[in-house]
């Protein structure tokens, strides 16, 4: 067996089981009850906003929950409160695999996207340059005890996070999950970017 042949069975064996984890932690959250969701926003919110980069910050991009990811409204409300403004993600019209980050106010218009997923209708009056946010909430189906962080799979976050992880310039990012999301070790590939900080209903997790 050549290198060429080897290298692309890892490459192969390596995505078979990043689909598992994936499918298992989906599974996990989404066998949480409607109480036990309510009281994880709850945790989380109490550690999100005691954050010193959650406070110092004033352009937030955030996620509308999904899949039975943990529920962001509580945040969303609490930055409204903080006079902080919100940003969600819009999947971009004509470049492929990348977001764009709206401004998002209670009477923003909405509509799915092809995922299924409410999004802002587009208006490029309210689009935020990513480099302009402060701060950049990203959702996530698992993470490891490293700050690795995966995804759906559509490689969105790493997109758009990879001027921060290769020379730190733009938002500094910060993932939300369930403590049920955290496995021991996730394989990575090179394209994935870690996190410097995850808040679960148990913990603040950085690195």
């Amino acid at each position: 067996m050549d290198a060429s042949h080897r290298q692309s069975q890892t490459g192969q064996t390596t995505q078979t089981t990043r689909q598992q984890l994936r499918q298992q932690v989906r599974l996990k959250r989404q066998a949480l009850t409607p109480h036990q969701q309510e009281q994880a926003s709850k945790a989380v919110l109490s550690r999100f906003c005691q954050l010193s980069e959650v406070r110092q910050s004033q352009h937030v991009a955030l996620y509308l929950n999904n899949d039975g990811e943990l529920d962001t409204e509580p945040l969303i409300e609490w930055l409204w409160h903080q006079n902080k403004n919100v940003y969600l993600p819009v999947l971009h019209p004509f470049s492929k695999g990348h977001l764009l980050f709206l401004h998002y106010r209670p009477e923003t218009k909405m509509h799915c996207n092809r995922y299924g997923i409410a999004e802002p209708v587009l208006d490029v009056r309210l689009v935020k340059p990513v480099h302009e946010l402060d701060l950049i909430c990203t959702p996530l189906v698992a993470f490891d005890e490293q700050g690795q962080r995966l995804g759906m799979g559509g490689g969105y976050y790493d997109r758009t996070l990879s001027q921060w992880h290769h020379n730190g310039a733009g938002p500094r990012p910060l993932g939300l999950a369930h403590d049920c999301q955290q496995v021991r070790h996730l394989p990575a590939e090179a394209w994935d970017v870690p996190l410097p900080a995850i808040i679960t209903p148990s913990a603040h997790h950085h690195w």
